[in-house]
């Protein structure tokens, strides 16, 4: 714990997804609000080749204007039994001071896919947001969907295929592809921000759609495009989570893609709440809540939803473990919208990493007290009996 009481706080930043800069964009925002009266932050950027760095406070708001921080210190995260979790690799004998709990704000592969929070259980750290399990199942959108249909939570019909399968049997892909109807949305299985995502209207364009799907991820899903009202819940809480009220996006674009999203001459709208009818509301929330709970999340997500406007049906899209965390993206809005500002908010998942972690300890404390005492009854009991 650092001076004064204070919880310190590793804020993992960057990584080596094409999501790299969405993350420096979020941790801005958790830097300007968090509750510096509560908590000390450590800013850890990972770079797009890997190596992890420590930043001040000026170098961080000079990376996230665009520049580059200069003197800035390369570390590797270690699990040490003397409670040191970083290294200075330049200076291993400097200390760096020990964080409490890690709060990863890393979109994509390499952070919101299971791989920091498996690196993360190793040095027995807590940290906010989902665990291995649900990090890894809510990042691959063909296991979450295939998982989600078989818990009957409605989704919308769609096929997955392999970068070895699509060589070996082009033609068979495409056919199982445009018998789902068209138009299709094809789209890199293992990626967040709508990257690499192509709407297909007609037939021959089909091919080159998955082939540039391809050169983002070595899976690609195809699924039917209905139309349909974006609808968006975020969820909040580990054992007993709730969702915030539902918001709308309308894109003003074909699809709600990366531009749409992120570019400032964007012309998408974030409607807050959605008008909704009370019913659709409550169903929203249940299908948020019970998406949540059957992906094995933890900490936060946002669910996104297509409603359709011919049927009115409603189907989960995806979950996204880590969503955009600015204080105008969608899940810290929503929040707020529910009574929960964005400091709050940041406070809460801290408060959730710790109390998680604390559980699993509790667990692991009674099981290693277990296996003591079955060790010392296998030495000391007559061994005739066995």
């Amino acid at each position: 714990m650092a001076r004064g009481g204070k919880i310190r706080v590793g804020l993992i930043f960057g990584g080596r997804s094409g999501e790299h800069e969405i993350s420096i964009r979020s941790a801005r925002s958790v830097v300007d609000a968090i509750d510096r009266s509560r908590f000390e932050l450590t800013l850890i950027g990972i770079d797009v080749s890997g190596s992890w760095h420590l930043y001040s406070d000026d170098g961080f708001r000079l990376l996230a204007q665009g520049g580059a921080a200069a003197a800035v210190t390369e570390v590797v995260p270690i699990s040490g039994s003397d409670g040191r979790n970083l290294v200075n690799v330049s200076r291993p004998e400097s200390p760096v001071p020990p964080l409490d709990v890690v709060f990863p704000i890393l979109h994509g592969p390499y952070g919101e896919d299971g791989t920091i929070q498996g690196l993360l259980e190793l040095a027995d750290l807590p940290y906010v947001g989902s665990g291995v399990l649900g990090s890894a199942i809510g990042m691959d959108k063909d296991v979450q969907k295939r998982l989600l249909r078989d818990s009957g939570i409605p989704i919308v019909p769609f096929v997955a295929a392999t970068a070895s399968r699509w060589a070996a049997e082009p033609e068979e892909i495409e056919q199982c592809a445009l018998a789902l109807g068209l138009p299709l949305f094809v789209k890199p299985a293992n990626l967040g921000s709508s990257i690499g995502i192509s709407k297909v209207t007609a037939a021959g364009r089909l091919r080159g759609a998955i082939e540039g799907a391809f050169a983002y991820d070595t899976k690609v899903i195809i699924e039917r495009g209905i139309d349909a009202r974006e609808i968006e819940c975020s969820v909040l809480g580990n054992d007993d989570p709730r969702a915030s009220v539902p918001g709308e996006i309308e894109p003003g674009a074909e699809f709600y893609n990366y531009e749409a999203k992120y570019d400032a001459d964007s012309h998408a709208r974030l409607i807050i709440p959605a008008p909704l009818t009370p019913v659709l509301v409550a169903r929203v929330r249940d299908l948020a809540v019970r998406t949540f709970q059957t992906i094995e999340c933890a900490g936060m997500a946002r669910v996104d939803f297509l409603l359709d406007r011919r049927t009115s049906d409603l189907y989960v899209n995806e979950l996204n473990t880590i969503p955009g965390f600015t204080s105008i993206s969608m899940y810290a809005k929503l929040w707020e919208a529910s009574g929960v500002p964005y400091r709050e908010l940041i406070t809460r998942l801290i408060d959730l990493a710790l109390e998680r972690h604390e559980a699993r300890a509790r667990i692991g404390s009674a099981r290693r007290r277990k296996t003591r005492a079955r060790r010392e009854r296998l030495t000391t009991d007559d061994p005739d009996e066995y």
